[in-house]
């Protein structure tokens, strides 16, 4: 099995004591997200963890892209599509995950890793879906609703994601907790993520959070290579995998067991953890698994991230 994140981390402020660091604060062009991002790697390989994120430390999951992609604009509050959706010209995570492939590198030459464990490495892009960005914002005088502007969100993803995979991802993530709430016409939803999914090499994840029976028949037939859901903190979602595991085996799914939950300030025991592990392993087989928390972790104290991934990492060892 593969241990992974769902992408967030505890933004650790600290800023760095360097001259260099010095001079750049002076000047205005020191950038304190790098200190956090090297923290957020550095954490997380710590734990034992094999994919793992560059903590995604400079915002809040929709506002890191209606904050860059031309046809939106922030009002307050609200996010508005205000005109089309256009590409962007820069990647905006691109740069970040780079920094954080380097920041590993650097941490894996210094570590006690067999080469095996090494070759297990990597770190995911993470992007937040259509959808999500979607419904999330207040429609404009361009459209007249939001189906079309999904779908122009997926191709401005679509681009994000190669320039994700051309700087060196792992796999792809793309997080749609919309998904499971009932609001999203599941065909357009569909539809906007093999937009992505079918110009992308490398695996392709979705994360969804929430209770997924209403859904999670139709996310098999996404052109995706594993679904991530959440089964801590929502132990419901075990029985929907075993009702459609055969349906998993058929179409060559894998599955992101959500094993600790995210949204408790308390430690996941060990065996906590392991009893969910085992459960998915019965139904599903430990070859079709990846382990992770059940959604991110920026909400959570330093120390408690930490400390959770540490004790997933040591259930999942268990077998």
């Amino acid at each position: 099995m593969i241990s992974t994140v769902v992408g967030s981390y505890p933004v650790y402020k600290k800023e760095g004591k360097s001259r260099k660091n010095k001079i750049l604060s002076y000047v205005g062009t020191h950038d304190p997200c790098k200190i956090a991002i090297q923290h957020s790697v550095e954490s997380q390989l710590t734990a034992g963890i094999d994919i793992i994120s560059d903590g995604q430390v400079r915002g809040e999951m929709v506002e890191l892209f209606t904050k860059s992609v031309p046809g939106f604009k922030i009002e307050g509050n609200t996010y508005v599509i205000n005109s089309k959706i256009a590409k962007h010209h820069k990647s905006i995570g691109a740069s970040d995950l780079k920094l954080a492939i380097k920041y590993m590198n650097n941490f894996l030459k210094n570590s006690n890793f067999t080469d095996d464990e090494k070759a297990k490495k990597g770190v995911k892009g993470i992007v937040t879906g259509p959808c999500t960005i979607v419904q999330s914002s207040k429609l404009g005088p361009i459209y007249k609703d939001k189906n079309t502007a999904i779908l122009d969100m997926a191709h401005v993803l679509m681009d994000e994601c190669a320039s994700l995979e051309k700087a060196g991802a792992k796999l792809i993530q793309i997080d749609e907790p919309f998904i499971s709430t009932g609001l999203i016409d599941m065909k357009i939803a569909k539809k906007a993520i093999d937009i992505i999914a079918d110009e992308i090499a490398i695996p392709v994840a979705l994360h969804s959070c929430g209770d997924v029976k209403s859904v999670f028949k139709d996310i098999i037939a996404f052109n995706v290579d594993i679904i991530d859901c959440e089964f801590a903190g929502h132990h419901s979602n075990l029985n929907v995998l075993a009702k459609y595991a055969n349906d998993l085996k058929t179409a060559n799914k894998k599955i992101g067991l959500g094993v600790i939950d995210t949204k408790k300030s308390t430690i996941d025991s060990i065996d906590e953890i392991s009893n969910i592990i085992e459960k998915g392993i019965s139904i599903i087989g430990k070859e079709n698994l990846l382990i992770d928390p059940d959604c991110g972790m920026k909400l959570l104290s330093d120390n408690v991230a930490f400390s959770k991934l540490k004790n997933m990492v040591e259930a999942m060892n268990r077998f």
